[in-house]
C-alpha cells in the first residue's frame, strides 16, 4: 500500500471528531522515504517523550497530535516515556498531570508507558561501556570551572587535566560515585570527544552527577543520575523507536544523540526536529510557568489563563478543538509565532456545533412588563442549538419581571441604537415584542428599573402582522433566576511577545491586571441550576462558558471560555480582500 493510500485508509477509519491530516510535510515525507526504502522493517514507531517537572502547555499538544497522530496513520506505534533523570524537579503530581491530559487528548499508548528510570541500570552499564573504550572520564572540575574550560561560540575549549586518566582509574571513581563515597558536585562523567568542536553540546559533554537526591520512582537507589543528552537517545534505542521527532531546540543536540549511539553500536532511531509552537501573549517557558504559579501571579498549573492543557480545559477548550488546531498550524522547520485569534477560532468552531444556548444576564436591570399579568407565568419553548435539531428544544419561564443586560438600554441612544431606549421597541428572545414606557430613577439619578408593555400577539417573539424589530435581547425571569459568579478571563499579557522583555525587564512586568474579572450576582435561566462542573454552553450574545470545578448547587461558577466575536474569521477574510 503505498503512503497516499495509508492516508486515505487512516482518514477513513478515523472517527469524525479526530483531526485527520489535510496535507503532507517533511516529516510525513522523511517516513515514505523509509518505508519506500523498507528501513526498520517497515515500521513506524515514535513516542511522546515529556520532562516531568510541570504540567502539559499547547506547545506539547503539538508534539503530541504530531507522535501519535503519526503512529496512527501509518498503523504504528507511539510510546508515552517520562524522562525523569532530574529528580530535584520532578514529582509524582506532574507526572500524574501529563497522564491526564494526554489521555484527555484523546490518544492512547496502551501498555507502553515507559520512564527513563526503568534503564537506569543499562544506562550505567552504558557510561561503563563507553569509560572501557577510553570515550568517557571522571572529572573533578567544578562546574564553574566546566564552564570556564568550554570557551565560547569563538574560542575553542581546553582540556580538563583529568581528562588523561587511565580507564582503571576512572572505572573506579565512577562506581565510587555510584556507591555515594563523594559529595554533590565534587565529580562528574563527562563524554571525550572533542573540545575544539564549533557544537559546544560536543565538548566533553556531562553524563552523570552526583546529586544524592530522592526519586519519585526510583526512591533511593541511585545517588547519581544521567543526563538528558545521554539519557534521551539511548532510552529510544531501548524502545526500538525509528522517529525520534523533537523540537528545533534540540537540533544542534542532534550530533550528540548520534554520537552516543554509534560509540555503543546500537539501535540507531532518526532524530527529526520541527518549529516549535510559539503564541502571542502568552509564554511557553516551562520555568516561567513555573514561576507564575510558585510566586502567585496565578491560582495554580490549572489557571484557565494558562496556556497549559489543564488550564484550557478548565477554561473550557474541547480535545477536538485542540487537535483540530494542531493541525491547522501544520508542521515546519522554522520556528514562527502562532496568532492566538487561531487557536480561539477553532474552539468557537467547536462549540458552536456542541455547546446549548442558554440566557444568562451578567449585569442585571430590572425590567418590568406593566401590562403583563402580575401572577402569571409561561413556560417557552426555546430551542438548545440551531445548529444541530437533535439537541431539542426546553422550556423556560416568562414572568412580569425580568432581568435584561444593563448594556442593552439607553436613556438618550446614539443614532442606529438597535436595543431598548424609550419609546423603542425591541424583542425579547424566545417570548415577546416589548415597548419603553418609562425608566425608574433613585434619587441620586440612577436607573434602577425599566417599564415595558408587551405586545401578546408576539409570542415566540415574532409579529403575526409581519412588523420586524431590528432589537433582539436576552432575559431571565426575576422570579425563577439562579444567582451565579461568573469568571471572564483574557490574556495573561498585554505584550504579543512577553519572552522577549526588554533588558532589566522581567517578563512578569507585562502581566495583564485585567486578565480575570470576577463577577458575582450574574442571573442565569432556571435550566442552569446544579449542571455538573465541565459542562459547557453559549450563554447568548456574551460567549461560551464553562461551569466550573468550583460550582456547587448553591453557588454555580462559570468560566468564560472565548466571546463570540470570530476575530481569525475577520483576519482571513481581510488577508484574502488584500
Amino acid at each position: 500500500m503505498s503512503s497516499v493510500d495509508k492516508e486515505k485508509t487512516s482518514a477513513s477509519n478515523n472517527n469524525d471528531d479526530k483531526a485527520t491530516p489535510s496535507n503532507s510535510n517533511f516529516i510525513r515525507q522523511i517516513i515514505d522515504g523509509d518505508l519506500e526504502k523498507d528501513k526498520n522493517d517497515s515500521r513506524v514507531h515514535t513516542r511522546f517523550p515529556p520532562e516531568p517537572n510541570g504540567y502539559l502547555h499547547i506547545g506539547h499538544a503539538k508534539s503530541i497530535c504530531l507522535n501519535f497522530g503519526l503512529a496512527d496513520e501509518y498503523s504504528g506505534l507511539c510510546n508515552l516515556r517520562f524522562d525523569d533523570t532530574n529528580p530535584t524537579k520532578e514529582s509524582t503530581e506532574f507526572v500524574e498531570s501529563i497522564i491526564e491530559d494526554v489521555k484527555w487528548l484523546g490518544f492512547d499508548w496502551e501498555d507502553r508507558l515507559y520512564y527513563a528510570s526503568d534503564y537506569f541500570d543499562k544506562l550505567y552499564d552504558f557510561a561503563v561501556q563507553l569509560i572501557k573504550a577510553g570515550k568517557a572520564f571522571v572529572d573533578d572540575l567544578t562546574y564553574e570551572e566546566i564552564r570556564e574550560y568550554r570557551g565560547t561560540l569563538t574560542t575553542p575549549g581546553k582540556n580538563s587535566p583529568y581528562r588523561d586518566r587511565s580507564i582503571e582509574e576512572n572505572l573506579d571513581l565512577f562506581e565510587r560515585m555510584r556507591n555515594g563515597e563523594f559529595e554533590k558536585g565534587s565529580k562528574v562523567l563527562r563524554a571525550k570527544i572533542d573540545m575544539a568542536s564549533p557544537n559546544m553540546n560536543m565538548r566533553d559533554p556531562v553524563i552523570y552527577r552526583i546529586m544524592d537526591t530522592h526519586h519519585h520512582r526510583s526512591g533511593d537507589d541511585w545517588c547519581i543520575y544521567p543526563m538528558y543528552d545521554f539519557t534521551h537517545g539511548l532510552s529510544d534505542s531501548l524502545e526500538g523507536i525509528t522517529h525520534s521527532i523533537c523540537t528545533l531546540e534540540f537540533e544542534d543536540h542532534r550530533p550528540l544523540y548520534d554520537w552516543f549511539l554509534e560509540e555503543l553500536d546500537v539501535f540507531h532511531p532518526q532524530q527529526i526536529e520541527f518549529a516549535r509552537l510559539n503564541l502571542n501573549y502568552t509564554v511557553m517557558s516551562k520555568r516561567k510557568l513555573r514561576r507564575l504559579v510558585e510566586e502567585g501571579f496565578v491560582s495554580g498549573w490549572d489557571d484557565p489563563r494558562m496556556p497549559t492543557i489543564s488550564g484550557l480545559r478548565r477554561r473550557g477548550y474541547t480535545p477536538e478543538a485542540i487537535r483540530n488546531f494542531c493541525e491547522m498550524i501544520g508542521v515546519a522547520k522554522s520556528n514562527s509565532t502562532v496568532d492566538i485569534a487561531q487557536l480561539e477560532f477553532c474552539i468557537r468552531e467547536d462549540l458552536n456545533k456542541r455547546a446549548a444556548r442558554v440566557m444568562a444576564v451578567l449585569d442585571p436591570l430590572k425590567l418590568v412588563v406593566t401590562n403583563y399579568p402580575k401572577d402569571q407565568v409561561e413556560e417557552l419553548d426555546a430551542e438548545n442549538n440551531p445548529e444541530d435539531e437533535a439537541m431539542g428544544k426546553r422550556k423556560i419561564p416568562f414572568s412580569r419581571e425580568v432581568y435584561i443586560e444593563r448594556s442593552d438600554f439607553m436613556e438618550d441612544p446614539p443614532r442606529k441604537y438597535f436595543r431598548l431606549a424609550p419609546g423603542k421597541e425591541v424583542r425579547l428572545k424566545h417570548a415577546y415584542y416589548v415597548t419603553c414606557t418609562d425608566v425608574i430613577k433613585d434619587s441620586d439619578g440612577n436607573i434602577l428599573e425599566v417599564h415595558c408593555t408587551y405586545d401578546p400577539e408576539t409570542r415566540g417573539g415574532w409579529s403575526k402582522d409581519g412588523r420586524k424589530v431590528k432589537g433582539t435581547l436576552h432575559w431571565v425571569s426575576c422570579e425563577h433566576a439562579i444567582d451565579a459568579e461568573v469568571r471572564v478571563y483574557d490574556n495573561l499579557f498585554t505584550v504579543p511577545n512577553p519572552e522577549s522583555s526588554e533588558e532589566g525587564a522581567d517578563f512578569t512586568d507585562s502581566l495583564n491586571p485585567d486578565s480575570l474579572k470576577v463577577i458575582q450576582g450574574c442571573k442565569l435561566e432556571p435550566s442552569l441550576k446544579g449542571v455538573a462542573a465541565g459542562t459547557r454552553f453559549q450563554f447568548l450574545r456574551n460567549g461560551y462558558f464553562i461551569a466550573d470545578q468550583d460550582s456547587s448547587a448553591d453557588k454555580p461558577v462559570f468560566n468564560r471560555t472565548i466571546g463570540l466575536r470570530n476575530t481569525w474569521a475577520k483576519i482571513q477574510k481581510q488577508q484574502q480582500k488584500s
